[in-house]
């Protein structure tokens, strides 16, 4: 595998490949210093056309514990505020010659065309309302570390579906790893055909109760075009996950930010059932795994156990 631009494109035996892999890098987060050079010598390109704080830091901290060098690009105050193509770009920074370039932008299909431009390998960071692939591989990182394997778990994602990228991804991963997944949001904000991924549809939360996972989505306002709810305060009263609405065998998840008071209460936010910091933190060895798989190949991992620390993939919590 050279890129990863779509979840789509993994078998469940590939998830599973990158999860094991971040397993073995959960451990250097447990050392005192946090430093493998599986990458020394490597450079890795941040392409961000859209603002990013979870997805940028943790590619970055992900890129430096394998010892890369990191270039980070933001498009604001950069030649593309000059009129610069994305095609130029691209060939411009691929003069440093990165090993791997990592893509946000606000078009769909945006990473594919820079995997046609460059050598590098090209990580699809989130491109318009398309995917996310890494969210969704630390996402079963997250629910595989509590409960296990996700065969037959109930999985409700809540939310503004249709400008979501990260609920197309999640969708085709959750169900690669034999989960059942429902998406659930008002009528406006449920992309037309969606069945045809697999998922059931709800348009209330009349069911939520059986669910296992619920994934709260926030209003992608930077998305929207036109009106799709009459307001707010609407859209809480009906799709709003609060203590009414989460019962404590439930595990909720939430890919940040979080509007607090709109789609999450704060009660729930800081719940034991909310594993969004845990999200986070999932963020940094899934990243390092994919870069690793991408950049240094399938054989046996260049980390070197430290008995002296302990090991934090030995550290999951159970069902």
């Amino acid at each position: 595998m050279s890129n990863l631009l779509s979840i789509a494109d993994l078998s469940r035996k590939e998830i599973e490949r990158f999860l094991d892999r971040a397993e073995s890098f959960a451990e250097v987060s447990g050392r005192e210093i946090k430093k493998v050079p599986t990458l020394r010598g490597r450079r890795v390109l941040n392409l961000f056309y859209e603002a990013s704080t979870r997805t940028r830091s943790s590619f970055e901290l992900a890129a430096k514990t394998l010892s890369a060098e990191v270039i980070n690009f933001a498009a604001s105050g950069s030649s593309v505020e000059k009129g610069e193509s994305l095609k130029d770009t691209v060939q411009t920074m691929s003069a440093y010659d990165p090993a791997a370039i990592v893509i946000r932008h606000p078009h769909a299909g945006a990473a594919a065309l820079v995997a046609g431009w460059t050598s590098a390998a090209v990580i699809n960071a989130g491109d318009g309302k398309r995917e996310h692939p890494t969210q969704a591989l630390l996402d079963v990182y997250t629910l595989r570390r509590r409960l296990g394997a996700l065969d037959g778990a109930k999985i409700w994602i809540v939310g503004d579906v249709m400008h979501s990228r990260v609920a197309r991804s999640n969708i085709i991963a959750f169900q690669a790893m034999g989960a059942e997944v429902t998406v659930c949001g008002p009528p406006t904000l449920i992309p037309r055909g969606v069945e045809a991924l697999g998922c059931s549809v709800a348009y209330s939360l009349d069911g939520v109760s059986d669910a296992d996972v619920i994934y709260s989505l926030r209003m992608q306002n930077e998305r929207m075009t036109e009106s799709y709810i009459p307001s707010l305060r609407e859209y809480a009263r009906c799709f709003q996950i609060d203590g009414r609405r989460l019962t404590p065998r439930q595990i909720l998840m939430h890919p940040g930010p979080v509007n607090r008071g709109v789609e999450l209460s704060a009660e729930v936010i800081d719940s034991p059932q909310a594993v969004i910091t845990e999200q986070v933190k999932a963020g940094v060895v899934v990243r390092m795994a994919v870069l690793y798989e991408l950049l240094a190949g399938s054989g046996p991992s260049a980390i070197t156990p430290d008995p002296s620390q302990p090991s934090v993939a030995s550290e999951r919590q159970p069902a």
